[in-house]
């Protein structure tokens, strides 16, 4: 069985086949498969833009021949944050605009933030994958990170909001953890097994069926 998730982003490609690929799975990228992806995530949660991702995808695949053998992946994540009602959410990417850097972003933040105690600081990172099956069924995993607002930019190791997120329990921010580290307790991390269980335990139903 073949995997093709919606992405380009090598780092994550190279996540997820040690995770998935350990079953068998073959893990590829849509560029691998010089496949283009441009629907609007318009979504109102991170599950909907998931799957607006992954269906594109599986639509595209369908349309050129046979999907028997080929599960679509797409996840969508965010960094939510409890004294923003829980922005910028399903706007992370978005959040200032596209084209904005992180850095700008992360001190709009702070900036927001600045006044804000630490008991009311409390944020997540929130990541949701949907699976398109053969047969054309959804099905849905979810992972998330509890951590806080940090009150500086702190770390070069991650990406995005990284350097603001703050995990009290290792004193350090995700952009201080490092790669490998970070991965192994991220909120993506988190949903790739649950989805891994969930098509293991799919696939051995199948089977026995």
């Amino acid at each position: 069985m073949k995997i093709v998730f919606a992405t380009q982003n090598p780092g994550k490609i190279r996540e997820i086949s040690e995770i998935l690929g350990k079953d068998g799975f073959e893990v590829v990228s849509i560029g691998d498969l010089d496949i283009r992806a441009c629907a609007e995530e318009n979504g109102e949660t991170f599950s909907e833009n998931a799957e607006i991702k992954a269906r594109e995808i599986y639509d595209k695949l369908r349309s050129q021949g046979s999907v028997d053998d080929i599960i679509v992946m797409a996840d969508d994540s965010g960094f939510c944050i409890d004294e923003l009602s829980g922005a910028p959410g399903v706007h992370s990417a978005r959040f200032m605009g596209h084209d904005t850097s992180y850095d700008i972003k992360n001190a709009a933040i702070l900036e927001k933030m600045k006044d804000v105690p630490e008991e009311r600081r409390g944020a997540e990172f929130v990541c949701s994958i949907c699976a398109i099956l053969p047969d054309g069924k959804a099905v849905f995993a979810e992972g998330s990170l509890r951590g806080r607002v940090a009150h500086e930019i702190r770390g070069k190791e991650g990406f995005g909001y990284d350097p603001i997120f703050y995990l009290p329990q290792y004193g350090k921010t995700t952009a201080e953890l490092g790669n490998d580290f970070k991965n192994s307790v991220s909120h993506r991390s988190q949903a790739l097994h649950k989805m891994e269980e969930l098509i293991r335990n799919m696939s051995q139903e199948m089977d026995r069926s």
